[in-house]
């Protein structure tokens, strides 16, 4: 599993998880989409935020590994902002799967995420 070194840890003051320790030794967790309601809780919304804003700022428009980031919290953007690199070889139970940020879709979904006006770290 690749450890993504520099890639927050977490939303700064809070508990929500951005990467992992380890390997999970009953198998890798897959990621699914999950489905954002409207009636979501703010501090839900602001880590998916800071976490888009953590993927523009670490990988940018370029394919990267799935390695130690959290299945959990791509799931809430996965087949939205985050897409699979290509999606015949996708295996979502791979810590070696390819995805891509679609940053047109980011860019609508978390504005505050590339404005630069929030404070992420």
């Amino acid at each position: 599993m690749l450890k993504h070194r520099g890639f927050p840890g977490r939303l700064p003051g809070t508990d929500f998880q951005f990467v992992i320790r380890r390997p999970n030794p009953k198998g890798v967790t897959a990621i699914t989409r999950r489905e954002r309601y409207r009636d979501r809780r703010t501090p839900d919304r602001k880590a998916d935020a800071g976490f888009m804003a953590a993927l523009w700022a670490h990988f940018g428009d370029q394919p990267f590994e799935r390695g130690n980031l959290d299945a959990g919290r791509l799931s809430w953007l996965f087949g939205r902002e985050v897409l699979p690199y290509d999606p015949e070889d996708f295996d979502p139970e791979s810590y070696d799967a390819l995805l891509v940020i679609d940053e047109t879709a980011a860019r609508a979904a978390f504005p505050e995420a590339f404005d630069g006006t929030e404070d992420w770290a």
